[in-house]
């Protein structure tokens, strides 16, 4: 029912699809899209109340996806730090606490709601991980995780909710953190993903960045957009590529492209 290919060339559109992105050009009201940026957190916290910890499946794809979880090791028992930055209620942080003993994970979000839910998880312990609510673009993370101590950070999903203009923020904090040598897993909606063609007219917000119903935000990255963003903050890249896969809605009979973009950058 699935197709899956990896590489650097984007989506080829469809020609109602081109006509469509061709014919919405109008932004957001300024005042709304200043609105919207200060209700940030308010709305992703609405949005876990209205959810609660049922709207995303557990991620149990992220060590298949991501080998460098297991391969960051120098020897085979030893313990990791990692950070899940953007943890949500806990969808990839607790399938890899299962998966695998030996780690211990700091993880934070926006939304006070989803700490809350992650806490309140059977699978938490304290001894395990620490979770904590924070501002990615303004709280500082020194303030939980010591510095040039975290072996690997995700950063699923998480990027695209966030301002183009503040995104360089998160990976200048994120960097503080991060051990040198060590790696930024990265994975997020690419150009062209069937998302950006359900927003509705009057959803744009700039480039490849629209608003959904509920106030929450998502951007849609292109390879070259991002390697800019972190090799300005001081990465490297490792590798990075469209993740391009065709999945089969058979209840309505629809074939639908889904593009992510997924990354390592390495701190030198």
């Amino acid at each position: 029912g699935a197709f899956q290919k990896k590489g650097h060339c984007a989506r080829v559109l469809n020609p109602e699809e081109a006509e469509k992105l061709a014919k919405d050009q109008v932004l957001v009201s300024e005042f709304k899209q200043l609105k919207l940026e200060k209700e940030a957190q308010k709305n992703w916290d609405l949005f876990y109340k209205r959810n609660s910890t049922n709207f995303f499946k557990d991620r149990h794809w992220t060590t298949r996806e991501f080998q460098e979880l297991k391969a960051c090791r120098e020897f085979a028992d030893q313990k990791l730090t990692i950070l899940e930055a953007g943890c949500g209620v806990g969808n990839c942080l607790f399938p890899l606490l299962e998966e695998d003993l030996n780690i211990f994970a700091y993880a934070c979000d926006f939304s006070p709601r989803a700490v809350e839910y992650v806490k309140k998880n059977a699978l938490y312990s304290t001894e395990r991980c620490k979770v904590f609510q924070c501002d990615l673009t303004k709280d500082d993370l020194l303030d939980n995780i010591p510095a040039d101590s975290v072996d690997v950070v995700t950063l699923i999903f998480v990027l695209s909710a966030i301002h183009p203009d503040k995104m360089h923020l998160v990976l200048r904090n994120i960097y503080k953190v991060l051990k040198p040598g060590k790696c930024v897993l990265f994975r997020d909606y690419g150009l062209y993903d069937h998302a950006m063609f359900r927003f509705k007219s009057g959803s744009k917000l700039g480039e490849n960045f629209y608003v959904r119903q509920d106030g929450t935000r998502s951007y849609f990255f292109t390879e070259e957009f991002l390697s800019q963003l972190f090799k300005a903050e001081g990465y490297e890249q490792v590798v990075s590529e469209y993740v391009q896969r065709e999945t089969v809605n058979r209840k309505e009979d629809l074939r639908v492209p889904r593009v992510f973009l997924q990354s390592k950058f390495q701190k030198p």
